[in-house]
């Protein structure tokens, strides 16, 4: 098994795009890339932690590639905006990869790269891709979120497109029994 650690706003919406790949045994919510050791959620959200939210997603690479994955990241979320995605701003909500060997550094900075050399979003891409730092589990009750509370309009309105879109767009890569 593989790790890859991405940031790509709320991590509700993000942990809820990647939990149900095939490939994809765990996926962890938490924060990354900050100074405090064992931040809370409160003080990530004061953005003075420079933490991330996370998702730290454990994955069998011979079912599902790296490189799949930066795929899915890259085509869920807007990577072109800083320290926003949607109404959700502050430099907890970043899009971040972080890399944890040269392979996968090479990947996600290729691809961001063919990214803005083939303008494939109006604005250069601004995602952060730097060394995976420590990773810290959020708190409980924001685990498994978008599957407990998706009847909730933040997960209606925000989680649940993006869910779509990865069954719209790569629905040959989900699971059969769905999380």
């Amino acid at each position: 098994m593989e790790h890859a650690l991405f940031g790509a706003g709320c991590f509700w919406c993000v942990e809820a795009v990647f939990q149900n790949l095939k490939g994809v045994e765990k996926v962890v919510s938490g924060y990354a890339g900050g100074r405090n050791k064992n931040p809370t959620y409160k003080e990530v959200c004061s953005g003075m932690t420079g933490h991330a939210e996370v998702i730290d997603i454990t994955f069998d690479p011979a079912v599902i590639s790296y490189k799949e994955l930066l795929e899915i990241f890259w085509k869920t979320h807007d990577p072109t905006t800083l320290n926003r995605q949607g109404a959700d701003t502050g430099t907890q909500y970043r899009s971040v990869i972080y890399y944890h060997n040269d392979e996968q550094k090479q990947l996600a900075e290729e691809y961001k790269k063919k990214l803005n050399d083939g303008h494939a979003f109006p604005n250069p891409v601004v995602t952060e891709i730097t060394a995976a730092p420590e990773f810290y589990p959020a708190e409980n009750y924001h685990q498994n979120y978008y599957n407990q509370h998706g009847h909730e309009p933040y997960c209606q309105f925000v989680a649940k497109p993006k869910v779509d879109k990865v069954k719209a767009l790569f629905g040959e890569k989900l699971k059969s029994e769905l999380v």
